[in-house]
């Protein structure tokens, strides 16, 4: 089913004007719902939403996948869901990240750069020197296979 629905969304998505859009995730829920979570390099609108929702209705309707009762949210995965895809964690360079290492550790820094296999937190240690602390600002490489979890921590400062 959700092979079904992502070649449905990814049609939708080939359009001319949806270049900068990518599904991220579907879950299917034992309740006949279905969530579509959407991103776009430049942030992805209601509007857009809304669209990709039509046209999965359009197709759910007609063959009743999900019978003939169903509930479909077409959103963004917001800030509180995990990155998934290595395209959005370029679309948050710049961004405060927490990341959960798959070993159980935490990082937390400014994600600097994105690389092929690997990200970049910028992070401030304090360092002691005798007496006195001073802090500095270091670049640590994270590998993607490395990562649990990454999620962008916002900030209300």
């Amino acid at each position: 089913m959700e092979d079904k629905i992502a070649r449905l969304v990814n049609e939708k998505l080939q359009v001319e004007g949806w270049d900068d859009c990518f599904l991220v995730e579907i879950k299917q829920h034992g309740n006949h719902k279905l969530d579509v979570f959407l991103d776009s390099d430049e942030g992805i609108t209601f509007e857009k939403c809304r669209k990709v929702s039509r046209h999965l209705e359009a197709v759910l309707d007609e063959e009743l996948w999900l019978g003939e009762k169903y509930t479909l949210e077409v959103s963004s995965p917001g800030v509180s869901r995990p990155l998934k895809l290595k395209r959005q964690y370029i679309k948050n360079v710049g961004r405060k990240l927490e990341v959960k290492l798959k070993e159980g550790d935490k990082e937390e820094g400014l994600l600097t750069k994105v690389e092929d296999d690997s990200i970049f937190l910028e992070q401030k240690v304090r360092i002691k020197e005798g007496k006195k602390k001073r802090t500095e600002v270091i670049e640590k490489e994270i590998a993607f296979e490395e990562i649990k979890e990454a999620k962008v921590k916002v900030s209300f400062k």
